[in-house]
């Protein structure tokens, strides 16, 4: 944790105030705007420009040459989904640094590709890294699932773990989970994330299912709309930070709605409009077809072609 007392004009007992409001290292507060800093008690507006003017002298974020980021992403690593079908499409599996969204109706397979993520991260088969320095990110793996639908099986997760040969029992010690009952629970839980990170835990994977479900039963109708997508909008921006500094997975499931106006094209859409659109690197729709087959279709990436993919689901998870 940040010495925060090394900011100008903040002793012991600010220091304190700032980290019982979240503001726990130099990163998060120099990402602060002003009016967030100054709602705390003791900090006028003139100070939190200070302070967070002196916070940005203590991070990285200054401009980078092309060069750089492309060995920066170097240390990308990716895990697979089970499917070599929906691997390809993703150029290799789920990436790290990245937020990559399942949407779909109900039965569409994407709280399956969420259990079969946490499996499939206890099996080096399944994570896929170029540099040996990466591979010594994964001393014992974790992931961590916050569930805002009560859809997480632990049973299923030991049907899966010993599909690959694994142990269920190791597999479910794992994964640290999370029931959220609304969105201020989901949005702490994902922020508290980077607790268990400084404990120590060595957090490769973060899942949120279903990520729009409580904003979409707290906030209804369009008065409420402004809102929603505001806390949706700060939820995004920190799943993103987190699989940015920590190099880890983050995948998030999706509702749909009816597109009653659509006379062409898909006759649903991903709830969270254009917040979520934005903020998800990878974006996947998926629906049902024959018996147990699914479709896969990535309708949005930053380098990778629309494709689509058929994958299964059968007792032992996710494959071909």
């Amino acid at each position: 944790m940040d010495d925060l007392t090394k900011l100008p004009g903040v002793g012991p007992s600010m220091a304190e105030k700032l980290k019982e409001a979240g503001y726990t290292d130099f990163m998060k507060i120099a990402i602060a705007t002003v009016e967030e800093l100054s709602e705390i008690e003791g900090i006028s507006e003139k100070a939190a420009a200070k302070i967070i003017e002196a916070a940005k002298k203590f991070c990285d974020l200054g401009f980078k040459t092309g060069t750089e980021i492309l060995k920066q992403r170097g240390y990308i690593w990716k895990l697979s989904t089970g499917s070599k079908n929906l691997d390809e499409i993703l150029g290799g599996g789920l990436e790290s640094q990245s937020v990559t969204e399942f949407a779909g109706m109900f039965g569409s397979g994407k709280t399956q590709i969420a259990h079969q993520a946490c499996v499939n991260l206890q099996c080096p088969d399944k994570i896929i890294a170029d540099k040996e320095i990466i591979k010594e990110e994964f001393k014992d793996p974790k992931a961590v699932y916050i569930d805002t639908e009560g859809t997480f099986r632990p049973e299923r997760i030991i049907q899966m773990a010993e599909a690959l040969g694994l142990d269920g029992q190791k597999v479910l010690d794992s994964i640290f989970y999370a029931r959220a009952y609304n969105s201020d629970m989901q949005m702490l839980f994902a922020e508290n994330v980077e607790n268990l990170i400084k404990e120590g835990h060595n957090i490769k994977l973060i899942v949120i299912d279903s990520l729009t479900s409580a904003f979409r039963t707290e906030y209804i109708g369009r008065g409420k709309l402004a809102e929603r997508q505001q806390k949706l909008g700060r939820h995004m921006a920190t799943l993103n930070r987190l699989a940015d500094i920590y190099n880890c997975v983050v995948l998030v499931t999706n509702q749909v709605a009816a597109r009653p106006d659509a006379f062409f094209g898909a006759s649903e859409q991903a709830i969270g409009g254009h917040i979520v659109g934005h903020a998800s690197t990878f974006r996947i729709f998926l629906r049902k077809s024959k018996g147990d087959k699914r479709i896969a279709k990535l309708y949005d990436s930053p380098h990778l072609p629309d494709a689509e993919a058929t994958f299964r689901i059968t007792e032992k998870g996710i494959h071909d």
